[in-house]
């Protein structure tokens, strides 16, 4: 699994969000984007993940062309910016809807998903209950319940206390064991620092510099 960004340039309502990017990412591996709000964090998740399409450039899944050979990533789990699902169902009932889209994974698949967030699959409390963290939790359960090749994560411990934090670097550190490539947007400098393989920094919808990041081996 492979991705390439080449010179992806996007424009809305004539404003440059994103801005000649150029990378690569490689499954295995755990990428960063740092920045401040405004810096295209967000928005070039959004154009990996095919819900927004160039002005300029391109985007290749291993050498097929997003929004012409494919309209989305094969194989993607998402979260980008803050959840949302039906607020009259529970965590279990929203997750299931979702799984049944694709019919990659049973209830049981769900429930384990679910459980890895701290959350308990069998509480009957609807959706539009659950506290701002809880929400977050269900989020990151359903990017990663299906097992995707491709994770993106925008913000991925917004709201989060610290077991919630300690459950999502380990669902994140398993993904990457598994081989799965996976990004994460996050404005935390110490949390990419512990996290991810390379940190790409962005200013003003531009890549300013990249940065490798090595792990001290215990």
């Amino acid at each position: 699994m492979y991705i390439e960004v080449n010179a992806y340039s996007k424009t809305i309502k004539g404003v440059t969000v994103l801005d000649n990017i150029t990378c690569g990412f490689n499954r295995g591996r755990i990428y960063g984007l740092q920045g401040k709000n405004g810096s295209g964090k967000t928005m070039l998740l959004r154009a990996l993940s095919g819900l927004i399409f160039p002005t300029s450039g391109s985007i290749t899944i291993d050498d097929k062309h997003l929004g012409k050979d494919i309209s989305f990533p094969k194989s993607v789990g998402l979260l980008i910016e803050n959840p949302s699902f039906i607020g009259r169902y529970s965590g279990l009932k929203n997750l299931e809807l979702i799984a049944s889209l694709k019919g990659l994974i049973n209830t049981d698949d769900v429930r384990k998903a679910i459980t890895s967030v701290g959350l308990d699959p069998d509480d009957k409390r609807s959706y539009r209950k659950y506290s701002l963290g809880m929400k977050q939790r269900l989020g990151v359960a359903c990017a990663v319940m299906e097992k995707p090749d491709i994770i993106l994560l925008d913000e991925p411990i917004n709201a989060l206390d610290p077991s919630g934090i300690a459950y999502v670097e380990h669902i994140i550190s398993k993904a990457k064991h598994d081989g799965a490539l996976i990004i994460i947007a996050c404005h935390d400098s110490e949390e990419l620092n512990l996290l991810a393989d390379e940190i790409v920094i962005l200013a003003e919808g531009r890549i300013i510099s990249k940065e490798l990041v090595h792990h001290e081996r215990i």
